[in-house]
């Protein structure tokens, strides 16, 4: 038990003795800015894309919706969206059209 306090009161006299070196935070900050320019900052631009996408659904809209559903837009209500596919129709949440078509947008050109 001596020897624990022994190296506990070191490690505090050699930490109270080192003055506070404002260079020393240069590396965690710039690690914190690269992390958010790396991974937060797309993310989020990816997210407002897809949220602009999602407000701004038509019908006749070719979509992909999640599962990798390719439909277009029949009904669009509050959050709902029916979506005419070659089987059939089915009813999902706005949340689950992840974008539209790219080869319904090319034949449109």
């Amino acid at each position: 038990m001596n020897t624990i306090q022994t190296v506990v009161s070191q490690v505090l006299a050699q930490s109270n003795a080192a003055a506070f070196d404002p260079t020393s935070l240069v590396i965690p900050v710039l690690m914190m800015a690269g992390f958010y320019f790396l991974f937060i900052a797309p993310q989020r631009k990816r997210q407002k894309e897809l949220e602009k996408l999602q407000s701004e659904l038509a019908v006749g809209d070719e979509v992909i919706a999640l599962g990798g559903i390719y439909a277009r837009v029949v009904t669009i209500k509050e959050d709902r969206v029916t979506l005419e596919l070659d089987t059939g129709r089915m009813t999902v949440h706005k949340s689950a059209i992840m974008g539209k078509d790219a080869s319904a947008i090319v034949a449109q050109a």
